[in-house]
């Protein structure tokens, strides 16, 4: 039985993420706006790209499968613990909606890792995809309203349906997980 290849093509673009993530808190925490927006667009669009070439190239493997989503987790959870001090300043990022991002995705990490290792699938599903796009569309209003501060209200609005839909798809792969797990 060979290994995988590890240095596949999507692999390398899941790991520049991880690189471009700590770029991303840099600069939010230089608050150098713009070139946060452009690192947060480039990152998310590597998000589709190694997955869109993994199937098309036929280069899946499992370490992609368990690396992107996590990476996809630190991108997230260290943006939102970035932007934390400025939404406080600013008032609209609360400590606990930053711990609820954070622990749901701690949770569903590990319940996933349990199943899996128990040979039981448990991928994304249409409710963890939209929580993800809610996410990242939060994230780049966030990023974009010091620029346009018009933005501030479709921020809000978003901030408060990406904590619904966390809230949703965490308590809906919880209630997957046990049904799975008996």
């Amino acid at each position: 039985m060979s290994a995988e290849p590890l240095w596949t093509i999507p692999n390398l673009l899941t790991f520049s993420r991880l690189g471009m993530s700590g770029v991303l808190f840099a600069l939010i925490a230089w608050e150098a706006w713009l070139a946060a927006v452009v690192v947060f667009v480039l990152a998310s669009f590597t998000d589709w790209l190694d997955g869109y070439l993994a199937r098309v190239l036929k280069a899946g493997t499992a370490l992609g499968r368990m690396l992107d989503p996590l990476v996809d987790k630190v991108m997230v959870t260290g943006a939102f613990i970035f932007l934390l001090p400025i939404g406080l300043r600013e008032g609209w990022l609360a400590p606990w909606m930053v711990a609820l991002v954070t622990a749901r995705e701690f949770l569903i990490t590990g319940l996933r890792a349990y199943l899996e290792a128990q040979g039981v699938s448990f991928g994304a599903d249409w409710l963890g995809k939209l929580k993800m796009v809610t996410q990242c569309a939060t994230l780049f209003a966030a990023l974009l309203v010091p620029l346009w501060p018009a933005l501030a209200a479709t921020r809000d609005a978003l901030l408060w349906t990406m904590l619904a839909a966390t809230v949703a798809s965490g308590v809906q792969y919880v209630v997957r997980a046990f049904r799975r797990a008996n």
